[in-house]
């Protein structure tokens, strides 16, 4: 209960300045705390029993306010909860509240969230990642011990990059998708965002395993991922992929990978230049799938059966139209129209099949990567976390940020990003580690022993 009630303390005392909730659920954080409380007394606790976490609101909860930080969700109360979230709940975890995000998940900034720009902890002048921004800040600010997000395309670890904390995205199928909202269904993804490695083991280990409730989800054993925090990479084999060490880098970012890659050189780990030669084709490929499915999957907001219904419509067609303009934003719109057009007759072949072909080329690159190396290392993103409203004009730019992360979700693999350093405006920069598909255990080793080495991820922002 006492942690719970500082928890909630220090969201009511920094939120003003961070704007990382949409909604904070008092009531029921302190409901969890007393029955986890009852818990501990019995003897039936485990990790994660009692420990404040926050959720993106892009997960279902029973009950509770559910946005997907859109103005077409503003008053909607699921009837069920996400099984994510209903997985840490039966450990006894305690919800604070919901996250801010980029509308949808549709974002690398978490500026197109309905509810407000969410700022970077670090420097409020800067965003803090996106989709899952409110996610990453509320870890940096100490609102939460552990959050929840999703990544499509980058949005656990890019705004874990740029926020300083350490961002899992699984391998696609480990995590059960029952209860988020989608965005774009064969790219979204479960993960944790916490402070360190380890609490990102204990909670993956809480989240995956399968889930008859999901299609998607794969029946495959879920390891002990603690017991894979050895300390050590000795011997371990990894790739530096020459299309991801690229001349236009920011310096900061570069220097960071250097010294990172000398940190594992120091602790015995072994290196491999390798090629992943479709990258450059990775982002063209990602907007035309994504918003493919982000068109079908938003086509059900029509104003009838949930969501946002314009008021005064002259008939059914003019309800449609109405209520889709008022309700979503402008990104949203953009990435539906991108996606509607793919799909249209005369271009579905030459535009949405052909990214699927050079999806399975992607895919094929990294499979062939791991026939030689255990691990992948890159960086998360070009460059630290920029302005607020320094990229907001000009999408193309917006949608580059995520050039070295977007390649993981279209080939379906685990990867994480790991605190690294700092550029030298005092910006975290975050070292992203690919591993091979359902092999979590070892980027959590391979990242927990650079962690061990390091001190970037016991930094704290002041805020």
């Amino acid at each position: 209960m006492e942690a719970t009630k500082a928890m909630l303390a220090r969201i009511e005392a920094v939120e003003p300045q961070i704007g990382s909730f949409i909604t904070v659920t008092h009531g029921q954080a302190l409901a969890d705390a007393e029955a986890a409380d009852r818990r501990i007394a019995s003897g039936e606790m485990t990790f994660l029993t009692g420990i404040p976490l926050a959720i993106k609101d892009i997960f279902l909860t029973e009950g509770i306010r559910t946005t997907c930080g859109s103005r077409m969700l503003d008053n909607f109360i699921p009837p069920y909860s996400a099984t994510s979230w209903e997985k840490l709940h039966s450990h006894g975890a305690v919800l604070l509240g919901k996250l801010n995000q980029d509308e949808f998940a549709m974002g690398s900034s978490n500026e197109s969230s309905a509810f407000g720009v969410c700022r970077n902890p670090w420097d409020r002048t800067c965003i803090p990642g996106g989709s899952s921004g409110g996610s990453a800040a509320a870890v940096a600010a100490r609102q939460a011990t552990a959050t929840l997000g999703t990544d499509t395309g980058g949005s656990i670890r890019q705004p874990a990059s740029h926020c300083g904390c350490v961002g899992l995205k699984p391998t696609y199928g480990r995590v059960s998708r029952y209860g988020v909202i989608a965005y774009a269904s064969s790219l979204d993804q479960v993960g944790p965002l916490t402070r360190d490695v380890t609490d990102s083991a204990i909670m993956l280990g809480a989240l995956a395993g399968h889930d008859p409730k999901d299609s998607t989800s794969v029946a495959t054993p879920v390891p002990d991922y603690c017991a894979a925090l050895t300390g050590t990479v000795k011997g371990l084999r990894i790739g530096l992929p020459k299309e991801y060490f690229i001349a236009g880098l920011d310096p900061d970012v570069q220097k960071t990978m250097d010294a990172a890659i000398e940190t594992y050189r120091r602790l015995d780990a072994e290196f491999v230049d390798i090629s992943l030669p479709h990258t450059d084709y990775a982002v063209a490929t990602y907007y035309l799938i994504a918003t493919a499915e982000a068109s079908s999957n938003l086509a059900r907001y029509d104003g009838v059966r949930f969501g946002h219904r314009a008021e005064d419509a002259a008939g059914l067609l003019d309800m449609y139209t109405r209520s889709r303009s008022q309700g979503f934003g402008a990104e949203v719109k953009r990435r539906i129209m991108l996606g509607t057009y793919a799909l249209s007759s005369g271009y579905y072949d030459a535009y949405y099949v052909k990214a699927q072909k050079v999806r399975t080329l992607i895919m094929q690159d990294f499979m062939r990567a791991f026939g030689d190396v255990d691990v992948i290392l890159t960086p998360v993103a070009p460059t630290p976390a920029f302005k607020i409203g320094e990229k907001s004009d000009d999408p193309l730019q917006m949608y580059l940020s995520d050039i070295f992360t977007i390649p993981v979700n279209l080939a379906g693999t685990c990867a994480m990003s790991v605190p690294a350093g700092f550029s030298a405006a005092g910006l975290p920069i975050g070292l992203q580690l690919i591993g091979k598909p359902f092999d979590e255990e070892t980027i959590l080793r391979a990242a927990h022993a650079f962690e061990q080495a390091t001190e970037w991820h016991t930094r704290k922002a002041v805020i």
